[in-house]
């Protein structure tokens, strides 16, 4: 299994930071609607893990919305005098909303799975309001490159990369390490709470690494956003345990070998990015 994953992240890390700096804004908003169909597909295995129809009808449905969405604003459209387009904010006000059901979910979670357990369209609802926000928040940091800052947008990006992939990490080991008080044991028993605080810890490296390129940033700004940020990460985590639990499903999809799917890998990111972008539209621009 690591042997897997250490070849996977081998060819896969370079394929994406490629992807996030060198890819115009437009060919990397095309680029991510392959992504997010592979995505919508092990969605469809929450839904309904036994029924290919109902897997292929989900995808079909977002595929025509995030289709949709790139002829209706080009990435060129996307920023105009530092707003951002009408509808990718109101995608992405939509996503911040329902990273606050979510949270109500989890928290309540088994009692609230009675809610939509066996409902094909609220389970549908709510993967179309977690992949969409996150489809149209990282075109919307990515098209922050300009002429002038040709990588601004692909850093943006990396920057919750970066935030996520220290949550992550510091949660694994520190949890392994000290983990003894359960964080949400009905949806993740493996989770816990000293994990989560390492987790959180550990990202005040990325705020040194912000702060040490641009130490003009007010810091107490760049460590409430951080936090905010890796919490949010670890709200998408949980949450997607909690319906691949109900479906009975261990990993989204065997796409990416020793690592699942799609969804397995950005889970964390579907929540943590339009939160990022939320917080970037109130104080950045």
């Amino acid at each position: 299994m690591l042997k897997q994953r250490i070849i996977t992240a081998i060819w896969l890390i370079p394929l994406v930071f490629g992807a996030i700096f060198y890819l115009p804004p437009s060919l990397f908003a095309w680029a991510l609607v392959g992504v997010f169909l592979i995505a919508a597909k092990e969605w469809g295995r929450i839904i309904d893990a036994g029924c290919q129809m109902t897997q292929w009808s989900f995808t079909l449905t977002l595929g025509i919305l995030l289709v949709a969405l790139n002829m209706l604003v080009p990435a060129s459209d996307v920023w105009h005098s530092g707003q951002l387009h009408p509808i990718f904010l109101a995608v992405t006000i939509l996503g911040g909303l329902w990273w606050v059901i979510a949270m109500a979910l989890v928290v309540s979670y088994p009692k609230s799975a009675r809610l939509w357990q066996r409902s094909h369209m609220l389970k549908s609802m709510f993967g179309q309001l977690t992949l969409l926000p996150c489809f149209v928040a990282l075109i919307a940091l990515k098209s922050l490159s300009t002429e002038a800052s040709p990588y601004l947008g692909g850093v943006m990006v990396f920057l919750v990369m970066l935030v996520v992939w220290a949550a992550d990490s510091g949660a694994y080991f520190v949890g392994k390490a000290l983990g003894r008080t359960k964080l949400a044991p009905n949806v993740s028993p493996a989770k816990t709470v000293e994990g989560l605080v390492g987790g959180l810890l550990t990202t005040m490296i990325v705020v040194a690494i912000v702060m040490s390129l641009s130490p003009q940033q007010e810091l107490g700004l760049v460590i409430a956003v951080t936090l905010f940020t890796a919490l949010a990460s670890a709200l998408g985590d949980l949450t997607e345990s909690m319906f691949k639990r109900v479906a009975n499903i261990k990993d989204s999809g065997t796409i990416l070998p020793g690592h699942g799917g799609v969804l397995d890998r950005i889970d964390s990111l579907t929540a943590a990015l339009p939160v990022f972008t939320l917080i970037y539209i109130a104080f950045w621009m």
